[in-house]
């Protein structure tokens, strides 16, 4: 699950730059709460990044992906028909929050703690 975790965090790392850089219009971003698109985006992230990467730290993880939010802030600064926007930033780190909650409960609440009833069978 690691790898396919790693192959899958920057799988989806490359696609979210390129809808973040391209200057070519797309239906369903077009179309769609641009807050909440970023949000999705930061959220699949972390969840990617924390169940491929585990040798970092929470804050570790947490520092990268604020980086690349930020790059895409700046490199869209550049862009003539984008903008560098604060509020998709803090988009980008309630995304992360989130994902960080959902995989605390997870790992509280869901995940099965003790699996050696299994190895009986």
């Amino acid at each position: 699950m690691t790898k396919l975790s790693q192959v899958s965090f920057f799988i989806c790392l490359v696609a979210i730059e390129y809808l973040a850089i391209t200057t070519t219009s797309i239906a369903v971003v077009e179309n769609s709460w641009d807050k909440l698109n970023h949000l999705i985006a930061f959220f699949v992230l972390y969840i990617l990044i924390d169940r491929g990467f585990k040798i970092f730290t929470t804050l570790a993880k947490v520092c990268l992906l604020f980086i690349f939010a930020l790059q895409i802030e700046i490199v869209q600064y550049f862009i003539p028909s984008r903008y560098f926007s604060v509020v998709d930033i803090v988009a980008d780190c309630i995304g992360i929050v989130i994902a960080i909650g959902v995989l605390s409960f997870y790992e509280k609440y869901i995940k099965v703690k003790d699996t050696s009833y299994l190895k009986s069978y």
